[in-house]
């Protein structure tokens, strides 16, 4: 059995086969004794995003009493679901992260403890996904953000969970998201979806975006 600790671009832990590209944490939030998540979905306000390997470590997942091992399909994935990159294992994009974060959101500069502040704030609405609305035409979104077609009465939320059916923007167009990687998307459903879509990239890093910051993309989305 899978153990739950693969994250979607709502934020949700969940337990899948697939892995991804990336690892990250929010913290301890896992009983090693048994593998599980505990109640809470987040120890710390730095969320962040870190690479699968690094100087030859390997770690033994949720085995003991350190940060818990989440993993994403790609960079856009975790950036949606409200982390940054990790400033130990992955120093250069966490620095140009927070060159294009700060450029973008009309700063001089910026630490990570600010960074993290504004993050959760935009990132949770209570212990739910706070979902944005779109902010420009779909055509006019920055390359690595995402989008989701949630239940218009509810927003998508059923049960404190988030749902709804989740499209990477890149090069152009949506590319439909999941565990395994990104499909195409017909021409005729991306038309009817404007009215329909709110924004799951917080805010504050879709000016990122704009200001240039590139995300890893899964190599699905380059096929397709």
């Amino acid at each position: 059995m899978p153990l739950q600790n693969r994250v979607t671009p709502f934020g949700e832990i969940v337990a899948v086969a697939a892995r991804g590209m990336f690892t990250g944490n929010r913290g301890i939030i896992h009983d090693p004794a048994t593998k599980t998540l505990l109640k809470r979905r987040w120890s710390s306000h730095a969320w962040i995003a870190c690479t699968c390997e690094f100087r030859g470590r390997r770690r033994d997942v949720m085995a003991t009493r350190s940060w818990t091992e989440l993993f994403f399909l790609d960079e856009a994935t975790a950036l949606a679901a409200g982390h940054r990159p990790c400033y130990y294992c992955r120093r250069t994009d966490a620095n140009a992260f927070a060159a294009t974060w700060a450029h973008g959101n009309g700063l001089a500069g910026v630490s990570a403890k600010q960074i993290d502040i504004t993050l959760h704030r935009e990132r949770l609405d209570g212990r739910t996904k706070r979902l944005h609305p779109l902010p420009c035409p779909i055509d006019e979104l920055p390359d690595g953000s995402m989008v989701a077609d949630v239940t218009p009465d509810d927003a998508g939320v059923r049960d404190g969970t988030c749902t709804g059916t989740v499209y990477l923007f890149t090069r152009g167009g949506l590319l439909r998201w999941s565990f395994e990687g990104y499909q195409p998307v017909e021409v005729a459903v991306i038309e009817g979806l404007q009215d329909r879509l709110f924004l799951l990239t917080p805010p504050s890093t879709l000016r990122a975006l704009e200001a240039g910051y590139q995300p890893a993309l899964h190599s699905s989305a380059r096929a397709n």
